[in-house]
């Protein structure tokens, strides 16, 4: 089905189709699978094509890769005050994998650009009144293809539709999460409340064109979509769903307003392309210039007319016989020089220009012995690594705390006790990676025994605690802990 047709069709304005193209386009260079570039055809005339693949180093998917590594990995700690509602967010993000999922969506994010996690509630206990007695939180991720905003401000996606994707008995189906705000008024007064975030769901049999919307009666007797309802009021004036994107200003829609991310590499395709090229050209030097040896026809059998050499090998190559006639050679071997050096020395150009162009600054890849290795040195905080970083980390420490209390929220919803809402979130990024720790935590502790930092500022910072907890766990004289 085609999703711009449906919007049409339901009257729902997003952003234009072009700028799904762009993505469709970043997608292939994760993928290393670019039309009409990883697969060309060369020409051997009179109408001849030979059909190849182009070898790639795949520096997208490794460019991703690392962003995904430095911004959120296994040693990023999630302070949160309360240790009740600390428990609870736990375990919502353990039972969603988030340990894992969240490492690869941010790698996903930089590939495309953006992504969006969304809790919700499901096998819900309901009462006579319709109130949530009990529920369970889960949460859904989603990549940017399936992403249409609706509504924004200031580049913050305030409405938006998400699209899931299921197949059932080989028919594919597409739900529409449609989450926007709507007045919100006192159902026995009808007094105004404000405005509150409503969720409509529709789903639709992916045929031809703007495909075939279900009733919900219809898509009960679907498993995947089975109790799903068609509108939920979430009574709550903040979004059901975080948006995360890199911080990288969109320069590829000539809508400057446009609120969805862009690739790690949106401005580096060029290079990618050039690299490819390169590399493929570097493959194909070996497998031109391997050692050929020809030979005349009187030395391929022996007297009894038994072939001399292996028929399948392909180092030997027939000469007519009247090749030799000057030379009198019966044999003549040729090693072709295989231009290393030149290829390696413009893979590497081009690696220090794309690691830079990414924010990776110069010399972070470097082509070697056929493959690319990364640079392990620490990284002092004046690099073009520390500040892209730090710059990417503003984004995503606003969406994981606004996912946190997302989660909270709905916990409170469904009536899990003792969940504080406005508790302290503390995001401690690992930069252990893009700074030298020891040395920085050497420093702090000089600070400390000079007066200019307090204990209770050392422990926060060091052991990932809020300044209250730090204080109760400040040693006593006696070297105990107050607790």
């Amino acid at each position: 089905m085609n999703v711009f047709e449906y919007f049409k069709k339901k009257g729902i304005d997003t952003i234009d189709s072009t700028f799904y193209s762009k993505i469709n386009i970043w997608d292939s260079w994760y993928r290393s699978n670019v039309r009409n570039f990883h697969q060309y055809r060369v020409y051997h005339g009179a109408s001849n094509y030979e059909r190849c693949q182009r070898k790639s180093l795949s520096m997208a998917k490794k460019l991703c890769e690392d962003i995904s590594d430095l911004l959120l990995n296994e040693k990023v700690k999630i302070t949160i005050k309360d240790e009740a509602t600390a428990a609870f967010v736990e375990s919502v993000l353990e039972a969603a994998n988030f340990t894992v999922q969240g490492n690869e969506y941010q790698e996903r994010k930089a590939a495309c650009g953006t992504v969006a996690y969304v809790p919700y509630l499901t096998n819900m206990e309901i009462d006579d009144q319709g109130r949530v007695v009990s529920a369970e939180v889960k949460l859904d991720y989603v990549v940017a293809k399936n992403i249409f905003p609706t509504a924004w401000e200031n580049s913050r996606i305030t409405e938006v539709i998400f699209v899931f994707e299921k197949t059932y008995k080989r028919k594919k189906y597409a739900q529409f999460q449609h989450h926007k705000l709507e007045p919100w008024k006192d159902e026995a007064t009808g007094e105004s409340l404000g405005f509150q975030y409503v969720i409509e769901n529709s789903v639709v049999l992916c045929t031809s064109g703007a495909g075939r919307e279900l009733t919900p009666e219809e898509w009960n007797h679907i498993p995947h979509f089975e109790g799903l309802a068609a509108r939920v009021e979430t009574g709550s004036d903040q979004p059901q769903f975080v948006i995360d994107k890199l911080n990288i200003a969109n320069n590829v829609d000539e809508d400057d307003s446009n609120p969805m991310g862009i690739s790690l590499f949106a401005n580096s395709v060029d290079v990618l392309a050039k690299i490819d090229l390169e590399y493929d050209s570097y493959a194909n030097e070996f497998a031109l210039g391997r050692k050929r040896i020809f030979v005349a026809p009187e030395m391929l059998t022996n007297v009894d007319g038994a072939p001399v050499f292996d028929p399948h090998d392909s180092v030997f190559y027939q000469l007519p016989e009247d090749y030799f006639k000057d030379t009198k050679e019966a044999m003549h071997e040729v090693n072709p020089t295989l231009r290393i050096q030149e290829h390696e020395q413009a893979i590497n150009n081009d690696l220090n220009l794309l690691s830079f162009k990414c924010g990776f600054g110069t010399q972070y890849y470097r082509f070697e012995r056929g493959s690319v290795v990364t640079a392990t040195q620490v990284i002092s905080e004046n690099s073009d690594m520390y500040r892209t970083i730090q710059k990417h980390e503003i984004i995503l420490g606003d969406a994981l705390k606004d996912l946190i209390r997302c989660i909270i929220r709905l916990g409170q919803t469904a009536n899990v006790a003792g969940l504080v809402l406005e508790t302290d979130i503390t995001i401690d990024f690992d930069d252990s990676i893009i700074e030298d720790k020891q040395t920085e935590r050497q420093e702090d502790r000089q600070d400390v025994a000079m007066g200019a930092m307090s204990l209770q500022e050392y422990r926060a910072k060091w052991y990932g605690e809020t300044e209250e907890v730090a204080e109760q766990r400040l040693p006593d004289q006696s070297g105990g802990i107050l607790m």
